[in-house]
C-alpha cells in the first residue's frame, strides 16, 4: 500500500506542477521512471522474500515427530555388555505411548519363564484385531521364535505378524533350478542307503529326460516301470525331473543326518524358491513340505528354519482352506512348537483336528488309516468324482478334493477327539509302485506305522481306530504287534474300538482279477496278501478273532453291497459279505460300493451317523470325565 500511495503522489506533482523550462523537462521525467520502476521492483522484491519465508515455515517438519514415528516402525535394542546380560530385560525400558503398552506388555509376557503365561500372552495377540499396521510389525521384529511359531499355529493370528522370508540368495550363473537339486542330492552320502533312496536318487542325477526314460525301461521292459514315466516325459520333462528329485529328497530327510547335509547346502532356501515357482501345483509343494517337515523333526534346525523364513509360509499354508496343504503345514508346525506340542509327527502322520493350538482339551484319538490305493486325505473325502479303482489317478487330480469329512464334520460333532489320519504307498501292480523294489509286506508295514504312531503320542489317550479295506488289516497286525512289548502296549490298552469299512477279513475277489494282462503278470504283494488262500491271512483273522474277544474291543464292520468297477474292463463286488464279516461286532450292508462304503454323501446320511454314535457310545465314558 505504501508503494501504491508514493506512485499516486508522484504523479499528481507532475501533472500540477508548473511547466519547467524545455531543457530540464527531459531529464526530469527520466528520473522520475527510474524512481516509479526502482520502487516497484524493491516492493515486488521484498514482497516476493515474505511469501517464500512464510511457504517455507508451512511446510518444515518437526523432527522430533518424525523420530517418533521412526520409534514405532522399527525396534532398537541398546548394546549390553556380556556380563549384564544375563539379568537385562530389553522391555524395562521401552519408551512408548499409553495406547502401545498392550503390545509390549504382551511381548514382555510371550517370552516369560512360566508356559501357561506365555501360552495366554499368544492367545491374546492372535486375537487382537484393532492394533495398527506399525504394532503388528513391532511385534514381528520383537518376538522371539517360540513367539512366531505359537502365532503360527494359532488359528485367529493375523498374518501381518509375520515378516516377508529374506531375500532367496541368487542362482549361480549358467544354472538352474533343476541342476540346484541335483547338486544337492549329489551332496548327499550315497552308501548305506535304502533301496527306493538310491532309486529315486539316480533317476534324478540321470543327465536328460531320455536316460531317465530309458533308465526306467519301456512298455516291454518286465522288469522296468516306465510306462508312465515315459509318457509323462513327453508333457514337462524340467518337472517330472523335479519331481524325482524331490521324491529322493523326502527320503534322504528321513535321516537325521542327511537333514543336516540340505540345511549345510542351503537346501531351505533352494526348497524356497521351488515352492514359489510351483504355487499352483499340489503335489510339487506338498512334497516340499514333506522334507521340511521332517527337517523339522530334528530340533536343532528349528533356529535356522525360523530364520529362513519359513514359518511366515507355513502361517500362510495352514490357513488354507485345502484340507491337504493345511494339513502338510500343520504338521511341520507342530513339530517346530515344541512349547505346547509334545508329540512328534513323521512322514505319513497328520493330524485332521485340532491343527492350531486350541484351548480345549483333547479327551482321546480316533485314527484313520486307509487301504489299497488310497491316502490320508481323499480316502476320507464327502463323495467320489469317479467309481473305478485304478492307479492312474494323479496327485494333482486327487488334490483337487477338497473336503474331508473327519475334518470338518467329526471335528465340529465332537471336538475333544485329536483325529490323525495316516498315509503309506501302496499299488495294485509293480507295474505302478511308485518304487519298484519297495514290496512291503502286512507285517512291514504295521511295525512302520505303529512306530510312527507311537511316536505322535499314539496310545497315551483312549481311541478309536477306523479303517478302510486294506487298511482294517493293518490295524488288526499293528494291535497284535503292539501287545508283544511293553512299551506300545498302551496303544492295546487305550483302544476303545475299531470300525472296519468293507476290510477283506478272509481274502478279496481283487486278488483273482485285474485290469489288464500287466495286472495278471505282476500283481503287487499287497494283492497277493488279500487273496483268499493266503496263509498269512488266514493267521492273522484267527490270532486277531482270539485276540478281540479276551480285549472285548467294541467292534462296527460295514460291507458294500454293489459292484465297483476295477479300470474299464470288470464290475466285481472287492469284498462280499463274508469277508467282512471279522466274527464280533455288527455287520451292516450298505448300498454302495466298495471306493464310496467310506464316503458318506451328506452328514445326516446313515453311513456318517452310524459311526458318529459307534465313536460317542464307545468313548462316552472318557468324553464326560
Amino acid at each position: 500500500m505504501s508503494l501504491a500511495a508514493y506512485c499516486v503522489i508522484c504523479c499528481r506533482r507532475m501533472g500540477t506542477s508548473s511547466p519547467p523550462p524545455k531543457s530540464n523537462t527531459y531529464w526530469k521525467d527520466i528520473r522520475n521512471i527510474i524512481k516509479f520502476t526502482g520502487s516497484l521492483i524493491l516492493g515486488g522484491s521484498l514482497f516476493l522474500t515474505y511469501e517464500v519465508l512464510a511457504l517455507k515455515k508451512s511446510l518444515t517438519l518437526d523432527s522430533q515427530v518424525v523420530e517418533r514415528e521412526k520409534m514405532k516402525s522399527y525396534i532398537y535394542v541398546p548394546t549390553v555388555s556380556l556380563d549384564k546380560r544375563e539379568n537385562y530385560d530389553p522391555f524395562s525400558t521401552v519408551d512408548v505411548e499409553d495406547h502401545e503398552c498392550a503390545s509390549w506388555l504382551l511381548l514382555r509376557r510371550s517370552q516369560s519363564d512360566d508356559p501357561a503365561a506365555r501360552w495366554q500372552a499368544v492367545q491374546e495377540m492372535s486375537e487382537a484385531h484393532h492394533w495398527h499396521d506399525y504394532q503388528y510389525r513391532t511385534v514381528a521384529q520383537a518376538c522371539d521364535p517360540r513367539t512366531l511359531i505359537g502365532l503360527a499355529r494359532s488359528r485367529q493370528s493375523d498374518l501381518r505378524f509375520f515378516l516377508p522370508p529374506p531375500p532367496l540368495p541368487s542362482l549361480k550363473e549358467d544354472s538352474s533350478i533343476e541342476e540346484e537339486l541335483r547338486c544337492l542330492l549329489a551332496s548327499l552320502p550315497q552308501t548305506d542307503l535304502d533301496e527306493c533312496i538310491r532309486y529315486f536318487t539316480s533317476l534324478a542325477l540321470s543327465e536328460s529326460s531320455q536316460s531317465l526314460a530309458a533308465q526306467k525301461g519301456g512298455l516291454w521292459c518286465f522288469g522296468g516301470n516306465g510306462l508312465p514315466y515315459a509318457e509323462s516325459f513327453g508333457e514337462v520333462p524340467s518337472a517330472t525331473v523335479e519331481m524325482f528329485c524331490l521324491e529322493a529328497l523326502v527320503r534322504h530327510s528321513e535321516i537325521p543326518t542327511h537333514c543336516d547335509k540340505i540345511e549345510a547346502f542351503g537346501g531351505l532356501q533352494l526348497l524356497q524358491r521351488l515352492y514359489r515357482l510351483h504355487k499352483d501345483s499340489p503335489s510339487v509343494q506338498r512334497n516340499i513340505l514333506r522334507v521340511v517337515g521332517n527337517m523339522a523333526l530334528n530340533e536343532r534346525l528349528h533356529p535356522t528354519i525360523v530364520r529362513s523364513g519359513w514359518v511366515s509360509l507355513l502361517a500362510e499354508a495352514v490357513k488354507s482352506p485345502h484340507v491337504m496343504a493345511a494339513s502338510h503345514a500343520a504338521r511341520t508346525l507342530a513339530n517346530l512348537d515344541r512349547d505346547t506340542v509334545r508329540e512328534k509327527y513323521q512322514d505319513g502322520v497328520y493330524v485332521l483336528h485340532p491343527q492350531c493350538r486350541t484351548s480345549q482339551p483333547i479327551k482321546a484319538d480316533v485314527l484313520f488309516v486307509h487301504g489299497l490305493m488310497g491316502a490320508a486325505f481323499k480316502t476320507w473325502r464327502q463323495q467320489d468324482s469317479s467309481e473305478v479303482l485304478s492307479d492312474k489317478v494323479s496327485e494333482d487330480e486327487s488334490s483337487r478334493y477338497m473336503t474331508c469329512w473327519p475334518k470338518s464334520w467329526l471335528a465340529e460333532d465332537c471336538p475333544a477327539l485329536r483325529i490323525i489320519s495316516v498315509e503309506y504307498d501302496t499299488s495294485l501292480s509293480d507295474w505302478r509302485a511308485r518304487c519298484p523294489m519297495e514290496r512291503k509286506s502286512i507285517a512291514f508295514r504295521s511295525k512302520e506305522l505303529l512306530r510312527k504312531l507311537r511316536a505322535a503320542g499314539v496310545g497315551d489317550r483312549p481311541m478309536i481306530w477306523v479303517s478302510h479295506s486294506m487298511g482294517g488289516l493293518l490295524v488288526k497286525k499293528m494291535l497284535l504287534e503292539a501287545s508283544q512289548k511293553p512299551e506300545t502296549s498302551p496303544v492295546v490298552d487305550n483302544t476303545r474300538g475299531i470300525i472296519f469299512y468293507s476290510v477283506p477279513h478272509h481274502g478279496s475277489h481283487l486278488a483273482e482279477y485285474s485290469v489288464n494282462v500287466r495286472y495278471l503278470l505282476f500283481p503287487s504283494l499287497e494283492v497277493k496278501e488279500l487273496s483268499k488262500d493266503s496263509p498269512a491271512l488266514k493267521v492273522l483273522q484267527d490270532d486277531f478273532l482270539r485276540f478281540a474277544k479276551d480285549k472285548n474291543f467294541q467292534v462296527l464292520n460295514f460291507v458294500e453291497t454293489l459292484p465297483t468297477s476295477i479300470g474299464s474292463m470288470i464290475q466285481l463286488q472287492v469284498v462280499p459279505a463274508e469277508s467282512a464279516d471279522l466274527g464280533i461286532g455288527e455287520l451292516i450292508p450298505v448300498d454302495v460300493n466298495h471306493l464310496n462304503i467310506c464316503k458318506p454323501q451328506k452328514k445326516d446320511a446313515f453311513l456318517y451317523q452310524r459311526t458318529l454314535q459307534f465313536i460317542r457310545e464307545s468313548l462316552a465314558q472318557d468324553l464326560e470325565n
